[in-house]
């Protein structure tokens, strides 16, 4: 392999430093060049001259626009790009127009980082259906291929190729990057079941090569055969990988397909309907779909491990889908924004896919959970000092159907320190009068994120409105009363009235 060094340094680093780090990575070893930033080029150029590697260079602006895994604010904020070791390793790995891969994560010393990356081949995905079957398309790119990558069952199905067959290790994902470098300057194919892009091997190449370096050649995926023998339609179907999701998608009538992870999967669908309240659907479950082993029952204990669950929803009473569910549905020790006040703090927020939220002083993470309800894409940090709170905050999101939302036990502000991907919007429900935590958040924020502080007491109304001089930014005073009983009759009864103030970067 042709290995690619990226270099990131403080402009403290010595090329001993930087030697000490190489030697302790153990990358000595086939690597051609070395690359870096162009205000580090005279740092590089005495390290390569250690082992007779070249250097390239490249300016900031040039290196900011190349996605990466780890980006990093504070090399942003020094350099004006979030990466230097790995951009500059993947430029000059896929210099030629290849693809390249890091073969590593980034690793690092108090000065240093470095980053390997290496080129990469094409790749051509195939998908193959349960008993083989494969387009003449995909079997016009097999007969060219010279390496044939999938799992033992598919690559069974395959027969004897001429190819060069490999089988997926276990794990798969972290190995990816070597295998693949390892057959760069050949011709790959990768085997994939039914559609390999969706929930497949293909969308996870394509996050690894780039789009224009896989080319995919699908089958009918599992959910287009459920659904053809099912009598559904394909767009008015929810499909659920997760089995965690799916109390999110529980609505009387509404059809969902559950990706199987084996066959207990089945009977753990059934165990999670009743204890939602939803054990009146009907759930059919389908097996090797597309083969001559097919076959189509509604008993659990049965099950093949290559299955697919079907749910017609019935009954139970789903949460609705708008902000603001009801106080009650959540486990709260009484840290909880009440339901008025959450709608209201949830459209200031405005989340949008594939956002991130910070929740911070989250207490019973209700707005961290109808944040990541509102689109599967999108995410959301709860973080809080309390740990039986933050225990709640799980036990929250497990029966929400959230279970990507990540908690942090830990007090603003350091609990919010070195975390890499910055925050679309925040929202600072507890804490926010100790010392650092506003400045903290602001100075996280993506530029044009957005800020979201609701104030109750009087030290924080004084904190917002100081801040709200200084930054810009609406205030708005929001007061609830709710019916309640007065002796025989009916009165209004005031909740704790919230200043909220709301503003962008």
């Amino acid at each position: 392999m042709r290995l690619v060094v990226g270099l990131g340094a403080r402009s403290s680093a010595t090329p001993d430093d930087v030697l000490a780090l190489l030697r302790e990575s153990n990358v000595e070893d086939d690597v051609l060049t070395l690359s870096t930033v162009d205000s580090r080029r005279a740092l590089a150029s005495v390290v390569a001259a250690e082992f007779g590697w070249s250097v390239v260079t490249f300016p900031a602006e040039q290196l900011a626009a190349v996605a990466v895994a780890s980006p990093s604010p504070r090399v942003r904020q020094a350099l004006g790009t979030p990466s230097v070791a790995e951009a500059s390793a993947l430029l000059v790995a896929g210099g030629d127009g290849a693809a390249a891969v890091l073969l590593t994560g980034k690793q690092s010393s108090p000065s240093v980082t470095i980053a390997v990356a290496a080129p990469a081949p094409d790749v051509v995905v195939v998908g193959i259906g349960a008993d083989g079957d494969i387009s003449a398309a995909g079997r016009a790119a097999l007969e060219r291929a010279d390496v044939v990558f999938g799992g033992p069952r598919q690559l069974a199905l395959l027969g004897n190729p001429a190819a060069k067959a490999i089988a997926w290790p276990s794990p798969l994902v972290p190995a990816l990057p070597r295998l693949l470098a390892e057959q760069h300057g050949r011709s790959v194919c990768v085997l994939a079941s039914g559609d390999p892009m969706h929930y497949g091997i293909g969308t996870t190449l394509v996050r690894l090569l780039g789009a224009a370096h896989v080319r995919v050649v699908p089958q009918p995926s599992s959910i287009s055969h459920a659904c053809a023998r099912l009598g559904w339609a394909v767009e008015d179907t929810e499909v659920v990988r997760d089995i965690r999701v799916l109390p999110r998608v529980l609505h009387d009538g509404r059809r969902v397909l559950v990706l199987s992870a084996g066959s207990e999967t089945p009977r753990d669908v059934w165990r999670m309907l009743e204890a939602h309240g939803f054990a009146d659907s009907e759930v059919t479950i389908l097996e090797d779909l597309g083969s001559v082993r097919e076959r189509i029952h509604h008993d659990p204990d049965r099950a093949r491990p290559l299955n697919i669950v079907a749910v017609l929803v019935r009954g139970g009473d789903g949460v609705p889908l708008g902000p603001g569910v009801a106080d009650e549905r959540y486990d709260s020790d009484g840290q909880l924004t009440k339901r008025e006040i959450r709608a209201v703090t949830l459209a200031a927020l405005g989340p949008r896919p594939g956002e991130l939220l910070w929740d911070v002083g989250a207490g019973s993470g209700s707005i961290a959970v109808e944040w990541s309800r509102a689109h599967p894409s999108c995410r959301a940090v709860a973080f809080e000092r309390d740990s039986a709170r933050a225990e709640r905050i799980g036990r929250n999101a497990h029966t929400f159907g959230v279970p990507g939302l990540e908690i942090v036990v830990g007090a603003a502000p350091s609990a919010l320190a070195g975390r890499a991907d910055r925050p679309d919007a925040i929202f600072i429900g507890g804490g926010f009068t100790a010392p650092g935590v506003f400045e903290a958040c602001w100075h996280a924020l993506r530029p044009g994120g957005r800020l979201v502080v609701n104030a109750v007491t009087i030290e924080s109304e004084r904190l917002v409105a100081e801040l709200q001089q200084r930054h810009g930014g609406d205030l708005t005073r929001i007061a609830v009363n709710r019916a309640a009983p007065i002796g025989g009759f009916l009165g209004w009864r005031p909740m704790l009235p919230v200043t909220q103030w709301t503003v962008r970067t």
